[in-house]
């Protein structure tokens, strides 16, 4: 049965308390951050119907909002994920090229999850930082003016890091 720890709970519950009775959906979107995190980093089916019902919500609300943000994953998604912006600036800046070099280097197609479970390869719209093109967001950090080399690096260091 899928349930949140109760240190989890916690959270959601003063998540769900910050808005009037009756207006739960408004919680929503950061009570399905903390599902993501809790429940391996994905939104299953069972996920959001739990997320749901918490909320009292039909589940059908919570997958719109679930399937509309590239935020949310849908599926499983490796140890790092590496969202790179494919929009218009960082499109004239090469991030087609370095969404291009990152499927060649990891051997995945976007969307996929190496077979060590490491890396999955996300395109994503703007991140809000189109001064630092080409970029990826990388967790709660930013990769900015990316290259070949810097990739390279990134890859290099993440793949040590999971060693350790």
């Amino acid at each position: 049965m899928i349930q949140f720890s109760p240190e989890k709970l916690q959270e959601v519950q003063q998540i769900i308390s910050k808005y009037p009775e009756g207006k739960q959906k408004s919680a929503l979107i950061p009570v399905l951050h903390v599902a993501q995190a809790e429940f391996g980093g994905w939104l299953d089916v069972p996920v959001m119907d739990y997320v749901a019902g918490l909320l009292n919500l039909i589940p059908i609300e919570v997958y719109e909002v679930a399937t509309f943000y590239t935020m949310f994953n849908m599926k499983p998604v490796g140890k790092y994920l590496l969202e790179v912006c494919q929009t218009g600036p960082c499109m004239l800046c090469g991030s087609d090229e370095i969404i291009e070099y990152i499927k060649q280097k990891l051997g995945i197609n976007v969307g996929e999850t190496t077979a060590d479970g490491l890396f999955t390869l996300k395109p994503t719209e703007c991140l809000g930082a189109c001064g630092y093109a080409p970029m990826m967001q990388l967790g709660k950090f930013y990769k900015e003016n990316l290259t070949k080399e810097k990739v390279d690096a990134l890859l290099d260091e993440l793949r040590a890091a999971a060693t350790n």
